[in-house]
């Protein structure tokens, strides 16, 4: 790990960034949750860029894949992930987002993104303390989209080049819609509903090189609400073939414990991705 020199953060900034999620919060009960899914993500890239006058450790990683069917049936499905970090000092930042995107010679099948970006205080060796922000869209999934913030602590088991195990669990808030959907008798519509709760959130970041050019990837996220339980793994074994390029073989599950009627709780997605990263 090289250390720098410390940088002082524009105080204008973060109270600027801040003000921008607070004052522009929508408060119709129409609300407006991707403009503000938006504007979080601008405040965010505020506060990363508040201390650009310091050098840091970057690393930055792309991957996506594609697949097209042709002849009896027309299918497209493609994805796509992208994670930058930061870390200077205490301080790292995480911004991560990720797409996924099916049709077939009907129509879209499949549409959903997410962003999520966490910033950790390290007050140890091993201890950090974390606050993180998470929104997603998902067309066909019985909630119009979820949002949560959150903040707690963490401790590094293991933060070595061969294996690294994080673990973090805190508490948050939570806001998301559900979508409309028909009563048991197959005519009576239901309206969605916004709804706001308490979670307790946590997570579980595993990385382990099996070989020199191969390692095995796994991330945990739990969020429970009162009314709702959402959970997401994401599997991964990769394998370097040329300098910072790398085969991914993924399988990423999807649970929610109190999905609307007439949408299933779980979703599964299995990708081979072409890797690109920068350490």
């Amino acid at each position: 790990m090289r250390y720098y020199k410390p940088v002082a953060i524009c105080k204008q900034c973060v109270v600027g960034a801040c003000s921008a999620i607070i004052t522009d919060y929508p408060r119709d009960e129409d609300d407006e949750m991707p403009k503000w899914g938006a504007r979080m993500v601008a405040a965010i890239g505020m506060l990363l860029g508040a201390a650009g006058a310091a050098q840091a450790q970057w690393n930055v990683k792309a991957e996506a894949g594609v697949v097209a069917a042709r002849g009896n049936s027309d299918s497209d499905t493609s994805n796509a992930k992208f994670l930058v970090s930061r870390e200077f000092i205490r301080w790292k930042h995480t911004l991560e987002a990720a797409g996924v995107y099916a049709s077939d010679n009907i129509g879209t099948t499949g549409q959903r993104w997410n962003v999520r970006e966490q910033t950790d205080y390290k007050f140890s060796d091993k201890g950090f303390w974390f606050g993180s922000g998470r929104y997603e869209e998902d067309r066909f999934s019985g909630f119009e989209y979820q949002s949560t913030l959150g903040t707690g602590l963490g401790w590094r088991f293991f933060d070595d080049p061969i294996t690294k195990l994080s673990v973090q669990i805190g508490g948050g808030y939570k806001i998301l819609r559900r979508r409309d959907s028909l009563a048991e008798d197959g005519v009576t519509l239901i309206p969605g509903m916004r709804e706001e709760d308490g979670i307790v959130q946590g997570s579980v970041d595993f990385e382990h090189q099996l070989t020199d050019t191969t390692k095995i990837l796994n991330k945990l996220l739990v969020e429970s609400a009162s009314d709702n339980t959402f959970v997401q793994n994401d599997l991964s074994l990769e394998v370097r073939i040329l300098g910072s390029l790398a085969l991914a073989l993924g399988y990423a599950v999807r649970y929610n414990t109190d999905p609307p009627p007439d949408f299933t709780t779980t979703d599964t997605l299995t990708t081979l991705n072409l890797v690109y990263e920068i350490e």
